[in-house]
């Protein structure tokens, strides 16, 4: 796996943890909850990395993350430094120095809670592990440099670091290359930024914090995600980038909107062909025109195969019609029924997804040229293409688009792990599971989606093999346990793990991870009528019925309820304290404390969602209005 790729979560992860080496935590002491039940992937992380050190250190970042979000920080500090000991021997000098990153990070997030008279040794002695982790990889290691940069920036300046810190993020700015994504650069910048403030030179900090936008306070948490929210586009999953799946052949362009867009240039140089057609047509025409510059000898579109009728992958149809009026769409001969499924979207819940520029009459107006009920041979431009119908995870319309001499197999959102839209009544696990089978008869080399983190994630048919028995387990587990009158959120928290996983490979422990609360939520929602397992579903009560009973009949006031709140994020219970301060909000929306202690609490489900639940940061961040810019490189210093 690209070394760069396999570092990914860690930057993600490092959210208000530096912070408190300059400043006191918010949040308090840390947290003496005991239980892991009520922490699903915190107890899931630990248990893997129990089993071997992982071969993808996106699982060990992962439980650094969890660790730190959760406010555990001296058990994570106790827990990495035991593996470390157990697993010695077999490690690498760079798998050694990422223990040792994930172990300092822990110590900085700590550091403002330790006794102060040992708090200097505390920090010099962190500061000790990540030149031990830089001397481990001849300093040409990415997180190595930019963790030792970022904490150095951050400590105060009797410490005597800022030139090394200056160093460091410099290093990271010149060799981004060798970082997972660009973003990386975001806490960099930020950084750089605020040294070139504490020299006096505000021209040069003024230069730094345009890369990174406004709202990059001390009480943010650092979105080294790929992903960005912004209230016009709606979400991306990285920035905008041109990738050559195929030299002159098959492009992705990703970075334009929400979806990833594909092309084809025929055989023959005569003809393109796009794999869907996006959400609205200002992005697909953003995306069309970026690959004409790329590519200034591109014949004229002809096709567009879509892969399912979701917002998403047909919201641009229009655009597309306008480049050639000859132009022929091939789809699903049941896209009407995705359509209607599309139509009971919330508009609200879309536009967060989509963007304020998103209109469903550009999704509902679509309608194929050709109509696929069966498996069909196509060629365009003397290029061969299969087209297969399929079930699939999300939609009932799924349509696999194979290009069997290429070894190319676009599947579009089958392996989704929400299983279809959360928001809409949709999805298949037996769908999934039989996709699963249908990828693995084709055996593609190339295995494209319809976004690019699926692209990471499902990456081969061996891995979704594996995959594929996990979740069978899983269902099977869930399903019973919802026979027995077990609660929704009772069986998320019980950690369901299966018997084999732990002879799987780390990408089928990532991918686990990533659908298990997913799969237990749409079993959950197909199999139960509107009054579930615990009595969900049998009341009417809003959440100002809820804050009602906060306020005038337990008598809280906006103070005491904020209070509470902050215990329940001490305690890394950050649902249960963002549900608590709603319903407060309901009741007095216009308290201060209230809002600030709200905002607080989304902005930690951002930091503990943002490397491998993209949905649940688009949610919360339309909740505060919390904008993640991806950066802005034209104003680069050069």
């Amino acid at each position: 796996m690209n070394r760069s790729i396999v570092i990914l979560v860690l930057l993600g992860t490092l959210v208000l943890s530096f912070i408190a080496i300059v400043r006191a935590p918010s949040s308090g002491a840390q947290s003496h909850l005991p239980a892991d039940t009520v922490q699903p992937e915190l107890a899931y992380l630990k248990q893997v990395n129990q089993w071997r050190p992982p071969s993808d250190p996106q699982l060990l970042f992962l439980l650094m993350q969890q660790f730190a979000n959760t406010g555990r920080h001296v058990e994570g500090i106790v827990y990495l430094e035991d593996v470390l000991n157990r697993f010695t021997s077999r490690l690498t000098d760079n798998q050694m120095a990422q223990y040792l990153v994930a172990i300092a990070f822990l110590r900085a997030d700590h550091a403002y809670e330790v006794f102060l008279f040992k708090r200097f040794g505390w920090v010099r002695d962190t500061l000790a592990l990540l030149d031990d982790a830089k001397r481990l990889t001849k300093n040409e290691m990415f997180i190595a440099r930019w963790m030792s940069g970022v904490v150095r920036a951050r400590i105060p300046g009797f410490f005597g670091e800022r030139d090394t810190a200056l160093a460091d993020l410099l290093w990271c700015v010149e060799h981004v290359d060798a970082a997972p994504h660009r973003n990386w650069l975001r806490e960099v910048y930020a950084q750089l930024a605020s040294l070139h403030r504490q020299r006096g030179d505000t021209t040069g900090a003024e230069r730094y914090q345009t890369l990174i936008g406004a709202g990059t306070g001390n009480d943010m948490p650092v979105f080294t995600t790929p992903f960005a929210e912004d209230p016009s586009n709606g979400h991306t999953f990285m920035s905008r980038t041109i990738r050559e799946v195929l030299p002159g052949t098959v492009y992705c362009l990703s970075g334009f909107e929400f979806t990833e867009y594909y092309f084809v240039v025929s055989a023959d140089r005569q003809e393109l062909i796009a794999i869907d057609a996006g959400t609205r047509p200002d992005s697909a025409q953003a995306a069309y025109e970026a690959l004409r510059n790329h590519v200034p000898s591109l014949p004229p579109l002809t096709t567009v195969f879509v892969t399912h009728a979701h917002w998403d992958h047909v919201g641009g149809h229009r655009y597309f019609r306008s480049l050639n009026p000859a132009v022929r769409f091939y789809g699903r001969s049941n896209y009407q029924e995705e359509l209607s499924d599309d139509a009971l979207g919330d508009p609200t819940m879309l536009r967060r997804f989509f963007g304020e520029k998103f209109r469903l009459d550009d999704v509902l107006t679509y309608k194929p040229d050709v109509l696929i009920d069966g498996p069909r041979d196509v060629v365009i431009g003397e290029t061969h293409f299969r087209l297969i119908p399929t079930s699939g995870g999300e939609t009932s319309d799924a349509l696999l688009v194979h290009m069997p001499d290429e070894g190319v197999l676009f599947v579009g959102d089958i392996l989704m792990p929400y299983l279809g839209a959360p928001f809409v009544p949709e999805g298949s696990v037996d769908g999934l599971l039989e996709a699963i089978n249908q990828v693995d008869r084709l055996k593609p080399e190339h295995l494209l989606h319809g976004h690019v983190p699926l692209t990471r994630l499902f990456s081969s048919t061996a891995m979704l093999d594996d995959l594929r028995i996990q979740l069978t387990w899983l269902r099977d587990e869930v399903l019973r346990a919802m026979k027995a009158g077990t609660e929704r959120g009772v069986i998320q928290q019980a950690n369901l793990i299966p018997p084999t996983l732990a002879n799987s490979a780390s990408d089928v422990h990532l991918a686990y991870l990533v659908i298990r609360e997913n799969m237990i939520n749409r079993l959950f929602q197909q199999n139960s009528g509107y009054w579930q397992n615990g009595l969900h579903g049998l009341d009417a009560l809003t959440d100002a019925d809820h804050g009602a009973a906060l306020v005038d009949y337990f008598g809280l006031s906006d103070s005491q309820l904020a209070a509470a709140a902050e215990r329940m994020s001490r305690d890394g219970r950050h649902e249960l304290a963002a549900n608590y301060l709603r319903w407060g909000h309901a009741r007095l929306p216009d308290s201060p404390r209230l809002n600030e202690s709200r905002r607080l609490a989304y902005l930690k489900l951002m930091d503990k969602y943002q490397e491998f639940n993209p949905f649940k940061l688009i949610v919360y961040a339309g909740e505060i209005n919390q904008p993640v810019v991806q950066i802005n490189e034209t104003a680069r210093p050069q």
